[in-house]
């Protein structure tokens, strides 16, 4: 299948590619020139490749000084015929065919290799070839022109730097080339064979409009185009920075990004609005949602996992905005968060012990705080052997056990029906046996559910909510209750929050970027109408070092954890008091 949509220029009823009958007078007329050319020159000892670059430069240019309609497949057919007819005159031997394919490089495309007048305003001044504009041999001969002008794809696995000249060609030639592309054939391709026929449109384009860019540059060209037609256009380098936490996109000229924590204005622009909420479709798109002005915010997921939230016009008044927290690529477990300070050696172990324990546990904290990542490390702890089910707005969660069952909410279509939401998945999830139920975040009515089940034998259960402080947690937990519409007396709410609730986790975002566990706080019961907690493990702030880091240590309160009953019928009590 071509990608290669039919020439404006062709001739009427002319086929967008000319049968070698219509090529003959063409491949006569270059014969002479052709042996000319290639006067005084081994061919025989010339791979295929190697003949194919020389014949493509003489070709491009005899083809300059004439008028004619030919397009870039008739070319390659035209060079086909001319390589063919050559090497039937000069037949090499085996020997000779081994050697010269074991050193082959291919050539580069004859609309990339033609010299061209550079444009005074965008294109570079002409430079030495490098090490690395030069292409990867391939594994064996060509048996056709494909390879003279191939985008050579292991180049496109390689970082290839998008500089400003590759940008500015890009927006040069990208109307050109959606031009000649065809969109329904191109949809249906591998990205690999996508790049590879992409590339033959690119350097086409490039000729005709004059701008000379060597090979990386093109690569760089091939790659923006596939970034905006398959991936998501500029943001594709920031999801493949590692450093990169959490990409902010207000509008088309701001887009923030997160590093160690800190927020900084990157250099990634958009074209304009449109391509914003372009590829906003693109996304909801890949999860069956829709995004548009009967629907204008929706929560989503990228394919690797990562969380997405876009908002667009008429709410979001100066352009649509995306905002993306990153799926984590490596697992983040206690241990490695107590390397990393975000937690003491100490107070992983009792985390660890808690979850083993079979204690419902609730993550606290503000937004970008790492309450997913927490609730991921604590789900290490869980047994292989549990059958796990998740309930989540945009599913994110990193589980490794091998019984999960991962829910998702849904959405109401245009007609306002057909929505899922997550009361509706958490009651369900009680009718699937689960020996543990995970809500990616409790915000809503569904926490009456939740709380139902954690009292009714599904010890273990694990959520996120949004609080400051562990005894605002609470008090949100007796809100979102009364969002449900149930009309109990306040003690009762609580007490039925003391009963289902075990330990609540605070986790922070400190002002230098550093996320810390800053309480481990266990609900003991109920005095009179109040819950009683006991903090375990406490932060405490104690100064900012020289380089702008807060200094402080984890203090344990040296307190007998309440749970310590259940952490014995574990056999993990004796752990569980040094620990503290």
């Amino acid at each position: 299948m071509s990608i290669f949509a039919q020439r404006q220029n062709a001739k009427p009823g002319k086929a967008p590619s000319q049968t070698r009958a219509d090529l003959a007078p063409y491949v006569e007329q270059m014969k002479p020139k052709v042996a000319e050319a290639l006067q005084g020159h081994e061919v025989s000892q010339l791979s295929r490749p190697e003949l194919g670059l020389r014949l493509g430069q003489l070709v491009s240019a005899e083809l300059e000084k004439q008028p004619n309609d030919l397009n870039l497949l008739e070319r390659r057919t035209l060079l086909t015929e001319l390589i063919n007819w050559v090497s039937a005159q000069h037949p090499r031997s085996s020997a000779s065919a081994s050697a010269a394919s074991a050193a082959q490089t291919p050539a580069r495309p004859a609309a990339q290799a033609r010299p061209t007048p550079a444009r005074a305003t965008s294109a570079p001044e002409p430079r030495q070839q490098t090490s690395a504009d030069k292409p990867v041999a391939p594994q064996s001969p060509a048996e056709d022109l494909n390879d003279v002008f191939k985008v050579d794809e292991r180049r496109l696995e390689t970082k290839v730097p998008i500089t400003d000249t590759v940008e500015s060609a890009k927006d040069a030639i990208h109307a050109k080339v959606m031009e000649r592309l065809d969109v329904s054939a191109a949809s249906q391709l591998p990205r690999e064979e996508l790049s590879s026929q992409l590339g033959e449109i690119v350097s086409e384009v490039l000729a005709e409009e004059k701008i000379r860019l060597n090979g990386p540059e093109q690569l760089g060209v091939v790659e923006l185009m596939l970034a905006d037609m398959l991936g998501l256009g500029p943001l594709e380098p920031l999801l493949a920075d590692e450093k990169v936490t959490d990409i902010m996109v207000n509008g088309p000229y701001q887009v923030y990004v997160e590093r160690g924590g800190k927020l900084e204005l990157s250099d990634i622009k958009f074209r304009d609005n449109d391509h914003v909420v372009n590829i906003s479709r693109r996304i909801v798109a890949q999860i069956g949602r829709r995004v548009d002005e009967t629907t204008p915010l929706v929560d989503a997921r990228l394919l690797d996992g990562s969380r997405v939230n876009i908002i667009i016009p008429p709410l979001a008044i100066d352009g649509a905005s995306i905002s993306i927290r990153k799926f984590a690529k490596k697992g983040i477990t206690l241990d490695v968060m107590a390397r990393q300070g975000n937690i003491s050696d100490k107070m992983a172990m009792v985390l660890k012990i808690a979850a083993r324990s079979r204690l419902n546990i609730l993550i606290s904290g503000g937004t970008g705080s790492g309450k997913t990542t927490l609730l991921n490390a604590l789900s290490q702890m869980i047994d292989p052997g549990e059958r796990i089910v998740t309930i989540e707005d945009a599913a994110e969660l990193q589980l490794q056990q091998p019984h999960v069952v991962r829910l998702e909410t849904r959405p109401a279509n245009l007609e306002g029906e057909g929505a899922i939401d997550m009361r509706d998945l958490v009651k369900n999830t009680l009718r699937m046996r689960p020996d543990r139920i995970i809500l990616g975040e409790v915000r809503g009515a569904e926490a009456v559910d939740m709380l139902q089940a954690m009292n009714t034998g599904h010890d273990g259960s694990l959520g996120t909510v949004h609080a400051n402080r562990p005894r605002e947690g609470l008090t949100r937990l007796e809100n979102m209750i009364g969002l449900a519409g149930i009309n109990l007396p306040a003690k009762a709410v609580r007490t039925q929050i003391a009963d289902a609730v075990h330990m609540i986790v605070q986790i922070s975002r400190m002002r230098d970027g550093m996320r810390r566990v800053t309480h481990i706080t266990e609900i003991v019961g109920m005095e009179g109408d109040i819950i009683t907690t006991q903090d375990l493990y406490t932060f405490e702030f104690e100064g900012e070092g020289p380089d702008g880091n807060l200094q402080g240590s984890f203090k344990s309160s040296g307190l007998r954890p309440f749970f310590a009953t259940k952490a014995a019928y574990f056999g993990l009590e004796q752990r569980l008091l040094e620990a503290m």
